[in-house]
């Protein structure tokens, strides 16, 4: 394992921000040429087929993002300075998606050789995965059709997740008449945005998800006004919503649009939400192993695949985004160990 945790000590090293990866995906072609297999590339997004690639089998898609995040305020070291510590490995992108990335690479290279598998294996490492962006995975995507199952790398602490939230994201206006504050003139637009965020904060949809909970709608940002003796015209709010499997997206936002008087603009109707039953192969090897089934509430590229998926991977949640981010390198040999025993025999 030295070398793909060596591997992830490099892409540390190199700043990885999504739309600016090209950096990143120089390093793991490199990898990929020096094990001498072949791969393929489209804009920063690179992947390789198992040698054995048989047609008519079932195609099994491992994944994971190389961009991060910038760098939270706070970083006690250089995050694009790995550092050692005993069993911990300190550094930008080491936690998500780093070591999924790296120990999902480990599992390919391990499977690479074999002419017995139950199915074909493609391993993909995408771009633009923190913004959402489409020019990671989803460009990929067509190239690789059809695909019967995904195993999507972000850190989940080795749990799977067969269920993740969508992702909804609306910018509302508030439409007023300007006047002057010291007068009894025009009509506030901050006013009846409030009334509108008021609405939206105590809304409930109707049905819950067992495993993903309630949809969740949060306004996240707020702006208005000119200057402070003007009576603003236009409130501009932005709503943040987790969307669970009974709401698709559209769905969603007509729900709030009829809801509140401001106009409402979805940004984009692309991330819904996405699962498994508890019953497919892969989530019932994980209840057998006693590994815990859960509902993710974070939106990943799982939320562009349109086949089966599920989400899991070394890591903690928790430490994804945050000052002098980590993971253990005994998390990613066990994830290692764990991915490997999951897929052996394996019928998709």
């Amino acid at each position: 394992m030295d070398k793909f945790i060596d591997l992830l000590k490099r892409l540390i090293s190199t700043p990885s921000f999504s739309k600016e990866e090209e950096r990143a995906a120089a390093i793991m072609r490199e990898f990929l040429q020096d094990a001498d297999i072949p791969y393929k590339v489209k804009k920063n997004n690179t992947w390789a087929y198992n040698k054995h690639f048989v047609k008519g089998k079932p195609v099994l898609l491992l994944n994971s993002h190389i961009d991060t995040v910038r760098p939270a305020k706070g970083y006690s070291f250089d995050p694009f300075s790995p550092v050692e510590d005993d069993d911990k490995l300190y550094g930008l992108g080491s936690n998500d998606a780093g070591g999924p990335l790296v120990a999902l690479l480990a599992v390919f290279m391990h499977f690479y050789e074999r002419d017995d598998l139950p199915f074909n294996l493609i391993y993909a490492a995408t771009a633009e995965e923190e913004i959402s962006g489409k020019q990671g995975l989803e460009i990929v995507l067509p190239e690789i059709v059809p695909v019967a199952f995904a195993i999507v790398g972000e850190p989940t602490s080795m749990e799977l997740a067969i269920a993740e939230k969508g992702l909804l994201v609306l910018d509302c206006y508030a439409h007023g008449k300007s006047g002057h504050a010291a007068r009894n003139e025009g009509e506030n637009a901050l006013y009846k945005a409030i009334d509108d965020i008021q609405i939206l904060r105590n809304y409930q949809f109707e049905n819950a998800s067992e495993l993903l909970g309630e949809v969740k709608v949060t306004v996240t940002q707020i702006e208005a006004g000119t200057q402070h003796n003007v009576v603003p015209d236009v409130c501009h709010f932005v709503v943040d919503v987790r969307t669970n499997e009974h709401y698709p997206n559209k769905e969603a936002a007509k729900i709030i649009s009829g809801l509140i008087q401001s106009e409402v603009k979805p940004r984009s109707f692309r991330l819904n939400s996405s699962g498994i039953s508890v019953d497919h192969p892969f989530a019932r090897k994980a209840a057998e192993m006693g590994i815990r089934l859960y509902g993710s509430p974070t939106t990943s590229d799982q939320a562009i695949v349109p086949f089966p998926s599920v989400k899991m991977g070394p890591g903690d949640s928790a430490r994804s985004h945050s000052a002098d981010e980590y993971i253990y390198k005994s998390e990613i040999i066990a994830g290692v160990e764990q991915y490997i025993k999951m897929l052996e025999g394996l019928k998709i």
